[in-house]
């Protein structure tokens, strides 16, 4: 299997690397246009801030080939930002393959700190094949100043200040605000279930 990781200024990718070689996967990191739309699986994750990256996919030709990729995508962190429509991170336009738009969280109180750093408990609503095995209230890692609103591709919500989603879900594309490479067990089933999601490519 020809897994892909999309290539962009965004830190955090080894991680990434390192959890898809646990699993017996050398993934292939890149910024190529043809590597990623023949790959078998497409991994968009990273740490950054979403001007910027939306700038280096613009200069590379990236923004419609991640949008028009067929094979199974998982968006990451500020992948599954930058899959949405908007975001209010550099006031941006990003991919839109979810029609959502990505806003700072407005602390409330004077414990809510911002970023949102360590393990939350998610409720998985419509998790599919990405939660298969897991239970419905899993623990998981996040590190984000920024969240995507509950929608109708909310596939799971956590509760941080207000409650967002989690993770998104549409056709192919999937998306997580946590990190999975740094959720222990729960982290690397879910990766494993979307190296095991049936393309129709």
């Amino acid at each position: 299997m020809e897994v892909a990781i999309v290539k962009y200024n965004a830190g955090n990718v080894y991680s990434v690397v390192n959890a898809m070689r646990r699993l017996g996967v050398e993934p292939l990191l890149t910024d190529d246009a043809e590597q990623l739309m023949k790959a078998d699986r497409v991994l968009f994750p990273g740490q950054g801030e979403a001007r910027g990256a939306m700038e280096y996919l613009h200069q590379h030709g990236l923004v419609n080939v991640i949008r028009n990729l067929k094979q199974p995508v998982l968006g990451i962190c500020i992948g599954q930002q930058l899959l949405c429509r908007h975001s209010e991170e550099g006031n941006v336009d990003c991919i839109g393959v979810f029609d959502a738009e990505v806003k700072r969280f407005q602390p409330q109180r004077h414990e809510d700190k911002v970023p949102a750093m360590g393990w939350n408990s998610i409720h998985v609503e419509n998790g599919g094949q990405l939660f298969k095995g897991l239970s419905e209230e899993p623990y998981v890692y996040f590190v984000h100043s920024y969240y995507v609103p509950v929608c109708k591709e909310t596939a799971a919500v956590a509760d941080y200040i207000v409650p967002y989603s989690a993770s998104l879900s549409k056709d192919n594309f999937y998306a997580c605000q946590f990190h999975p490479e740094k959720s222990g067990m729960v982290g690397e089933t879910i990766l494993k279930n979307f190296l095991e999601i049936e393309s129709t490519k």
